[in-house]
């Protein structure tokens, strides 16, 4: 019996495999594209995974709590970081919202804050005043967010925005830029869901070369 149980075993066992490999097998230009003009990246010794994103975009709203928990179990040699995309003028409002909460210390409160109010609550945030208030409400104070929101640091960081969004030739958000070689989103992979999958795939893909990088830089 226990030989007929490891005859068994040998043979389905590597169909198993086979098809768990297969079902990973994602290929460029279908679950992702290889970006045209790779990007540098901000860290030498990590594989850098960044979020375009929109305050206003129900489809990152979606996508916020899939990232949450990605990143409560991220591996340590992966380096996430949030962006605002600026598709337009319309978008920089909200983006210098994003970065003022960044240098403020209190993205863990404003930045679910602000999804929430513009598709829980159907709020405008057209103008100043109203990115102002809901900071308040957060327990910032006015003082504080207004000698933040026109900084010459969040305006450097808007504008680093800006020229990322046109350099990795972004035509929608959410999109993911893995290592500033490749992009995906839920409309590239087909689901948000496998969007984190195509993600975690090219992040393998990617941690041979990561590590060679990472050796020549310590020598």
């Amino acid at each position: 019996m226990k030989m007929v149980t490891r005859w068994l075993l040998a043979v389905i066992l590597p169909c198993f495999i086979a098809t768990a490999v297969m079902a990973e097998d994602y290929q460029a230009g279908k679950e992702y594209l290889v970006l045209a003009n790779p990007q540098p990246t901000s860290t030498d010794d990590k594989i850098e995974v960044v979020e375009l994103f929109w305050y206003g975009c129900p489809h990152c709203y979606r996508l916020e709590p899939l990232l949450t928990e990605w990143q409560a179990s991220k591996p340590d040699d992966v380096e996430f970081i949030r962006m605002p995309a600026v598709l337009g003028p319309s978008w920089e409002l909200l983006g210098k919202a994003y970065y003022t909460a960044e240098l403020l210390g209190v993205n863990d409160k404003v930045h679910l804050a602000l999804f929430d109010a513009l598709h829980n609550d159907r709020k405008k945030i057209r103008d100043e005043a109203t990115v102002q208030a809901l900071f308040v409400e957060q327990g910032v104070s006015a003082e504080d967010f207004n000698s933040t929101f026109n900084s010459f640091a969040v305006n450097v960081k808007l504008n680093n925005a800006k020229q990322m969004t046109k350099r990795y030739a972004i035509t929608g958000v959410p999109t993911i830029i893995i290592n500033g070689k490749y992009s995906t989103s839920a409309s590239q992979a087909g689901t948000n869901e496998k969007a984190i999958k195509v993600m975690d795939y090219l992040i393998v893909q990617e941690r041979p070369q990561a590590a060679a990088d990472a050796a020549t830089v310590a020598q």
